[in-house]
């Protein structure tokens, strides 16, 4: 009988890749009775880097709207670079889909509070996300 290798996983680096902010009704917004509707977009997207690496990159868009007026926008790719060692096939997928995304997501929420204070808005402090559910969240399930 063979025994299963588990899968070692090592952080290499954690990085921001990209950060965008838009507050298009600035400063107009602030003065308003604004009460929006929160949109939220999160995408998984791995690669193989070279050998045991793999670059794994967490996607988090959040648009703040009321009616058509759009208070914020907030663009992120967080990203992070892990040294992966083991048996490839689903121990590695799920790795790559919701180890990984679990360790980026704290970075990737704190990011979007900071830029969200900087802009004048108060944080979101979005709720953790079960990147191993498949379920589809709402927005407001993703608010805590």
């Amino acid at each position: 009988m063979q025994e299963q290798q588990a899968l070692q996983i090592g952080i290499v680096r954690i990085y921001l890749k990209d950060l965008s902010f838009e507050s298009p009704k600035a400063p107009q917004i602030f003065r308003d009775n604004w009460r929006p509707e929160i949109k939220l977009d999160v995408s998984v997207r791995p690669k193989k880097v070279e050998g045991n690496f793999y670059e794994v990159s967490l996607g988090i868009t959040v648009e703040a709207k009321a009616g058509t007026d759009t208070g914020f926008i907030v663009e992120l790719e967080q990203a992070g670079l892990f040294d992966i060692r083991g048996p490839e096939g689903a121990g590695l997928e799920k790795a790559l889909r919701v180890f990984c995304p679990n360790v980026l997501f704290p970075y990737a929420r704190q990011t979007i509070d900071q830029a969200l204070l900087l802009g004048g808005f108060p944080p979101l402090m979005l709720a953790p996300i079960n990147f191993d559910g498949g379920e589809q969240h709402k927005p407001q399930d993703l608010m805590s």
